[in-house]
């Protein structure tokens, strides 16, 4: 009986070292066969995922602010919608959204509008829509939109684009280093002989792997892709610091210098917290060269860090969880990710107190400056794209309504109102921005009449960007919205599927669906 046990201890230690063995990677394989290995030959009884390390920087909703003891909002815009994106993942995976992973103007500009183009001096229009608010009977709803230019490819200018690209362990997934080769091989595909591509990797170091490049030799930038494979630890600030360096040397005059940075954020090794990273990125923000951040993965991902890479280095932030968004971001929205015509672009509204009782933005936690910073060109703020649109919406509680979100007055706050010639006027609000190669800013103005539609006879536009910030204020748990209906949500967002070409607006009707 005992040798009978001994043999049967034997061959379970044989089966269990066979198993490793068949499943241990191939450091010389490519690194979509390791990850099919890996995942797919193991049945969901023996898989033991690894624990979720998903990090967020946390969000404290804006509060509604009266007018009277602070006149003046102002902001950053935020052209960003890796939160839509990731937001999308969760709850097609059936999970429930993290409040934190919640940005509800990156749901927002994650759509389309239909915004006229700008016919003046100005590289985008102003479009401005007032109605009701769905959530709060008491409130009303402020819409303001940019809709930045759109520029022919064929007059915008050269390019000098440096890919940094994650190949450390943490990318060995289905989702991040295959998925990430063939979304580069999209942005690859909208090149022009005019541009210049490099190629900089990091994992335990970092690497040139392809030298300044022309656009039109598609195939060898797309090879280059192909040889990579994931292994090692995370030496993020090491790659970033290479990557300005090479998009510095090859700089052009008068041209769209940027980085494009494609990782899942996990930076483990150098530079690595985030008060590390937002001092890295603002030094070479002053370089001239943007920045794109392009976010891939689950379980480990980093989207704190992404964010203040973005935020901090004249950027844009996207989350690619497939290759259809791929090609929307890379592909069809190539010249809006990828060709600035303005920058630092700033918003300040004074609301005219004799119609407004309280004012709230929506949104725009992490992108909101000082009264005194709208004018201060030192201070960086958002990035408007070639055919962008920027939407920021606020909640108002009109004079002589009842609300219990309404901020109680100070014993010593004035509380004259406007009247006189300003009677008729809601608002006045003022923009400031950058042209894309100079560090002086202009000033525009206009002025939003009290003239409210009522929310049937709305805009499409209007209609369909209040549901979204409706659903997200819903996902982020909003103390300040008293209806949390999903079939409202739905039926207002389904009122507003026009200018639905390629299918988002329906997309999110579905979303909508699936969350109770």
């Amino acid at each position: 009986m005992r040798n009978l046990n001994f043999f049967m201890m034997a061959f379970l230690v044989l089966t269990i070292f066979s198993c490793k063995k068949a499943y241990a990677p191939d450091e010389t394989a490519d690194a979509s066969e390791i990850a099919v290995t890996t995942t797919d030959s193991v049945s969901d009884e023996e898989y033991i995922p690894e624990p979720n390390t998903e990090s967020y920087a946390g969000l404290e909703e804006n509060p509604f602010e009266s007018p009277l003891k602070t006149p003046l909002s102002t902001f950053s815009i935020d052209v960003d919608n890796a939160s839509y994106t990731n937001i999308r993942r969760f709850i097609n995976e059936g999970q429930k959204v993290p409040k934190d992973a919640v940005r509800v103007e990156e749901m927002i500009n994650f759509f389309k509008y239909k915004y006229p183009q700008p016919n003046g001096q100005h590289p985008f229009a102003i479009n401005t829509e007032y109605s009701d608010c769905p959530w709060n009977k008491n409130s009303r709803l402020l819409k303001i939109g940019l809709q930045g230019k759109d520029v022919p490819m064929e007059n915008l200018p050269a390019t000098n684009l440096v890919f940094l690209l994650d190949v450390s362990g943490s990318m060995d997934e289905p989702n991040k280093l295959p998925l990430l080769k063939e979304s580069m091989k999209i942005l690859v595909k909208e090149l022009r002989s005019t541009d210049r591509v490099s190629i900089v990797v990091y994992a335990g170091s970092a690497g040139v792997v392809l030298e300044p490049t022309s656009g039109e030799d598609k195939e060898e930038i797309m090879d280059a892709f192909d040889d990579l494979h994931a292994g090692g630890s995370t030496a993020g600030g090491e790659g970033i610091e290479l990557a300005y360096k090479l998009a510095q040397e090859n700089f052009i005059k008068g041209g769209n210098n940027r980085v494009v940075i494609a990782t899942d954020g996990d930076f483990n090794v150098g530079a690595s917290s985030d008060d590390d990273m937002l001092k890295l990125i603002e030094q070479k923000r002053e370089s001239g060269v943007f920045l794109t951040v392009l976010g891939f993965g689950m379980g480990n991902y980093k989207d704190s860090k992404m964010e203040i890479l973005a935020d901090k280095g004249n950027g844009n932030y996207a989350y690619i969880d497939n290759i259809q968004e791929a090609n929307r971001f890379l592909g069809k929205e190539f010249k809006g990710s990828m060709f600035a015509i303005a920058k630092d672009v700033k918003i300040q509204i004074e609301f005219n107190p004799k119609h407004v009782q309280a004012y709230r933005l929506i949104g725009y936690e992490n992108r909101k400056l000082n009264a005194e910073d709208f004018k201060n060109d030192k201070i960086d703020a958002g990035e408007l794209g070639s055919g962008h649109s920027v939407t920021a919406l606020y909640e108002i509680i009109p004079v002589g309504v009842e609300s219990d979100y309404v901020p109680s007055d100070l014993k010593y706050t004035k509380t004259q109102k406007a009247d006189g010639i300003y009677s008729d006027e809601l608002a006045t609000v003022k923009f400031r921005y950058k042209k894309p190669d100079d560090d002086r800013s202009i000033e525009i103005e206009n002025v939003i009449a009290d003239k409210k539609t009522n929310l049937e006879n709305s805009s499409p536009d209007f209609k369909f960007t209040t549901a979204v910030s409706w659903f997200g204020l819903k996902l982020r748990e909003s103390k300040y919205i008293a209806n949390t209906s999903s079939s409202e949500i739905k039926k207002l967002a389904k009122s507003g599927l026009q200018n639905d070409e390629d299918g988002y607006r329906s997309e999110f009707v579905r979303l909508v669906d699936a969350v109770n």
